[in-house]
């Protein structure tokens, strides 16, 4: 079965992410065409990229990264969670894609952004170029989400109706290009 992965993307204390993230996978676990599976980066307490070769050669000296790069590899697609940190991703969101190349290579990605200007949507923009820089394939479908609405008090994520038919046609999404996308991964 195709195995997805809703990547938080955020590890700062007092994070909005995991709760966004069990959104995401509460609507996530209404679909029998997937499994998903929370993959939270703060578990893996990735450095900053310190391996002594790229990650293209897929030859790696530290446990971190073999762990991670063991996590990325097991998964055929990802939703990605991210908040928008100055009109961009977080530097641990884009440091964990950095530490491996080859495991996101033909794999799909779709997105969930938050923020307080245009909810995110800065980020995801970013996000999808980075996504490509790995031969990750994106969705066309995001869901974005304001801290002013979707959120109390900045700190507890109560997300408005209309957000559910957003997330579930991006989830469609990201399933069916993951398959499309199969034959590129072997798999």
């Amino acid at each position: 079965m195709t195995r997805i992965g809703i990547v938080v993307g955020s590890t700062r204390p007092g994070r909005l992410g995991p709760q966004v993230a069990r959104w995401v996978e509460k609507a996530a676990r209404e679909r029998a065409d997937a499994e998903f599976e929370l993959v939270d980066i703060a578990d893996y307490d990735l450095p900053l990229f310190d391996e002594p070769r790229v990650p293209r050669l897929g030859v790696y000296d530290h446990a971190h990264t073999r762990a991670w790069s063991a996590k990325v590899a097991e998964l055929d697609g990802f939703v990605f969670v991210t908040p928008e940190y100055n009109w961009s991703i977080p530097a641990a969101l884009k440091n964990a894609i950095d530490f491996v190349y080859t495991e996101w290579n033909h794999k799909a990605a779709g997105f969930v952004g938050y923020g307080s200007n245009v909810n995110g949507a800065r980020a995801v923009e970013h996000l999808r170029q980075v996504c490509g820089a790995v031969q990750l394939s994106t969705v066309y479908t995001q869901v974005t989400l304001s801290l002013w609405t979707d959120c109390v008090d900045f700190t507890t994520f109560t997300p408005a109706e209309g957000h559910d038919a957003v997330l579930h046609r991006m989830l469609g999404e990201v399933v069916a290009l993951t398959a499309a996308l199969a034959p590129l991964r072997g798999a």
